[in-house]
């Protein structure tokens, strides 16, 4: 990823927040194999473990063991020990924020009739991990069976609870794994792995207009505003606040 300055954001508890808040990630590889592409890449959702002073932190997926990445991981490994595999090169997943959207000319209201040197850009941001991965194949085995129904509970909670909302009360009971039948959820684990990965590197880009003039964020910001929409109306909020954060920013190093 590209990391200019003025994008980067270097806050880890940001950054860890925005993983929190966009879950799916996309999980890229590497990997040399006699029978499948040496790049892969699997979309998955993640769960995050906090970390603490001990202990790096983590974030959790499961993916289908058909999967021809999975398949590529397994062939690194000729004595696969039971259950857990760790592979030797970093992975690196990203995760996309919710809102992108390009950017017309015509929002910058303060350049473009000065000397109408602007050109379209787009907006977005995004965070992106490297770190090890174990893999957890084998659900018959403890290990990855206690792995594996501990992933696909913390993700359902997550989701149905941060996501949908689901909390009891005045609104509807979230889904749990234990809904589905028993024999269910046993044959379904046989069919997935277990990713883990230990977060060594964590970066994080907000593209967000901040490098503008003042007049031409208020005019990006006005023009999302006014084109309206979930997306609009998140894009319009970020750049002001990107941008009042990169002006304080600036103003304290003056």
């Amino acid at each position: 990823m590209f990391l200019p300055a003025v994008h980067s954001e270097p806050d880890r508890n940001v950054l860890l927040q925005f993983i929190k808040e966009n879950p799916l990630g996309i999980l890229i590889t590497g990997i040399g194999s006699s029978q499948h592409d040496f790049l892969q890449c699997t979309h998955a959702l993640f769960v995050l473990d906090q970390p603490d002073e001990s202990n790096p932190p983590r974030h959790r997926a499961h993916i289908a063991k058909q999967n021809p990445q999975v398949k590529a991981m397994l062939e690194t490994v000729d004595d696969k020990p039971p259950g857990v595999l760790q592979l030797d090169q970093d992975v690196l997943v990203l995760f996309n924020g919710r809102h992108d959207h390009y950017v017309t000319p015509k929002y910058y209201t303060e350049t473009k009739p000065d000397t109408g040197k602007v050109v379209p850009t787009w907006n977005y941001s995004a965070v992106q991990v490297y770190g090890k991965l174990s893999l957890y194949y084998d659900s018959r085995t403890p290990e990855a069976g206690e792995f594996l129904a501990k992933q696909l509970h913390d993700l359902s909670e997550h989701t149905e609870t941060s996501i949908m909302g689901y909390t009891g009360g005045d609104r509807p009971e979230p889904w749990k794994v234990a809904d589905a039948p028993e024999r269910y959820i046993e044959l379904m684990q046989r069919n997935i792995v277990g990713i883990e990965i230990e977060i060594r590197t964590l970066q994080g880009k907000f593209k967000m207009s901040q490098e503008m003039r003042p007049g031409d964020r208020e005019g990006v910001v006005k023009g999302f505003a006014e084109l309206g929409g979930d997306t609009g109306m998140a894009i319009s909020a970020l750049v002001k606040e990107r941008g009042e954060l990169h002006d304080r920013m600036k103003q304290e190093k003056v």
